[in-house]
């Protein structure tokens, strides 16, 4: 398999479409557990919270691991911990405290799956590719997530919460397998830097570099918004179906087919990266997700039709920039620190998105909601939380625009 050609790249985010299903697993369980436990939505909040703060850490870790070691061995070696770990959360997980510890250190060992397979895709595809083959890749993360709510919303039907989240936790464990098989041909780059320049020099190099750190401030605010909406999408579609007298556990389902149009988003975004522009790309659809984001809670009693139309459309426009802002980054700094640049942003990006479901969270509590409320000011409240936080995001591109 010829590294960086189309089947490569298509084994390559296969392998993370299988990964990236543990992300979305508690969030599909998270109204069962948040009865089961008695939590309150600031507690279910910080539940996820926990697994995005155990997350950027590992991606900071794992930026310092690639630049030093080589993306595939990092790719490799890390992936043993990302496929072990969600079991220790299925099987030992039965309060708060546990979860939020749990989930934590599952959190804490997935960053080998991300970092290092953007910087294989830097490596090994040409920039003229590089935009849709990054668009790719984030797809296959929602195709993923899309995944592991359709399993779950299946398991359910059989099992508890509990099996639900075992039947997700098999598939990391073939990811790792995939990704071994796939880049057993491929060359384990190590970009060498200048002479004396140690690897902790990295971080100072980024920060003065003013182009990266405006891709960096325009992916945190992105991240606030995106993570949140991932935290909470389930739950506000199962509060929408429980006011409209169904099944709360068709709200899985329908947030699966949500992730579905995560996926159609992220090519295209993409794709209309590599061909009309970087910062233009990013520019439409953090305007479009802005929108969202500050209406969709006011139509919760909306007909269901609609309000999924509007969040597949809302995951679609969410996500469209995503791997955009990836390539900026990979495009604005030199190729030996950038590895280091990815676990920069990852603490200052992902950082926004540990914070933003307990924000969400704490919202809902304040306006008298719940995980069930039909409320459309707790609702909107609590979504325009995420918008808040997401308008500095293009006000970042606007300036990395007028500096390209």
């Amino acid at each position: 398999m010829t590294p960086g050609s189309g089947s490569w790249l298509a084994a390559l985010c296969t392998s993370r479409v299988l990964a990236a299903t543990w992300f979305v697993a508690y969030s599909a369980v998270l109204p069962l557990t948040q009865a089961a436990w008695s939590l309150s939505a600031r507690e279910a909040g910080m539940i996820q919270a926990a697994f995005h703060l155990g997350y950027l850490t590992s991606l900071f870790i794992v930026g310092f691991i690639t630049d030093h070691y080589g993306a595939k061995r990092a790719y490799i070696v890390t992936g043993v911990a990302a496929c072990a770990s969600p079991w220790a959360f299925v099987l030992f997980a039965d309060s708060f405290t546990s979860a939020v510890l749990l989930h934590a250190l599952t959190g804490l060992c997935q960053g080998g799956t991300y970092t290092p397979a953007l910087s294989l895709i830097n490596d090994n595809v040409e920039r003229a590719r590089r935009g849709r083959a990054m668009g790719y890749l984030i797809a296959g993360s929602s195709a993923g997530y899309a995944i592991a709510l359709g399993v779950a919303g299946v398991a359910l039907n059989v099992t508890d919460w509990r099996g639900a989240l075992a039947c997700i936790a098999a598939l990391p464990v073939v990811s790792w397998v995939l990704g071994v098989y796939v880049l057993r041909g491929t060359a384990n780059f190590v970009h060498p830097r200048p002479a004396g320049e140690s690897l902790l020099a990295s971080v100072p190099a980024v920060w003065r570099n003013r182009r990266g750190m405006l891709s960096i401030w325009g992916y945190t605010f992105h991240n606030w918004e995106l993570l949140g909406l991932w935290a909470w999408l389930p739950a506000f579609l199962t509060a929408a179906l429980l006011a409209h007298g169904m099944r709360a556990e068709g709200a899985l389902l329908f947030a699966s087919l949500t992730y579905v149009a995560n996926i159609a988003g992220s090519i295209i975004g993409g794709t209309m990266a590599d061909r009309w522009g970087r910062t233009q790309t990013i520019l439409l659809w953090s305007s479009v997700s802005l929108v969202l984001s500050f209406s969709i809670g006011w139509l919760v009693s909306a007909p269901i039709a609609l309000i999924v139309a509007l969040a597949c459309l809302h995951n679609f426009s969410a996500i469209a920039d995503s791997s955009t802002h990836s390539t900026v980054l990979a495009e604005s700094v030199p190729a030996h620190y950038l590895g280091v640049a990815y676990a920069i942003r990852s603490v200052v990006g992902f950082g926004a998105g540990v914070v933003s479901p307990v924000v969400f969270g704490w919202a809902l509590d304040f306006a008298g909601g719940g995980r069930t409320t039909s409320d459309p000011l707790a609702w909107a409240l609590a979504w325009s939380m995420l918008g808040l936080g997401a308008v500095f995001g293009p006000l970042a591109t606007l300036r990395l625009k007028r500096l390209r």
